[in-house]
């Protein structure tokens, strides 16, 4: 079963927990320093947040699958949207390890497609590689990503 995901950069992350906590009626599944997310059954969605220095607002949406068929399914229907697809296999990322599809709207609206198969202990893989700059799950437009190999990839954001 597919679950919709919203994962929104935060100006301040204590606020936003204590408001997100309250509004769904529940603490967070998973809570660091600079992130946080709810799994939530009703209704059924992966929601995020950091505060990792991006502009506060919804940094994209995406689709969060069960299984690497489903996210192959996923796959051929956002090549039929006809957008640029990027995959971006066995990426560590938002404290999780996971295979994923970036793509973008006509509008430019950042959509991630993914599974997830495993915690990791960092943000993203390269988080020592970007000591003085916390990182950015949310991926750049998918040519980026196609370049870089990488949805939070040094190079879009330790300039």
């Amino acid at each position: 079963m597919n679950r919709f995901h919203v994962h929104l950069n935060v100006a301040r992350l204590d606020d936003s927990l204590r408001f997100y906590t309250r509004l769904f009626a529940r603490e967070p599944a998973v809570v660091k320093a600079d992130y946080a997310k709810w799994m939530l059954d009703d209704p059924r969605l992966n929601f995020a947040i950091s505060a990792t220095g991006r502009a506060p607002g919804v940094d994209h949406l995406g689709l969060q699958v069960d299984s690497g068929e489903e996210l192959a399914a996923l796959g051929q229907r956002l090549d039929a949207a006809g957008q640029t697809v990027a995959p971006e296999p066995d990426a560590t990322c938002c404290y999780a390890r996971s295979d994923k599809l970036w793509t973008q709207d006509p509008q430019g609206t950042r959509w991630e497609s993914f599974h997830t198969f495993g915690d990791a202990v960092t943000y993203y893989a390269g988080d020592q590689a970007c000591a003085d700059h916390s990182a950015a799950c949310a991926a750049p437009a998918p040519a980026a990503v196609a370049s870089t190999g990488a949805c939070c990839a040094p190079s879009t954001r330790c300039a």
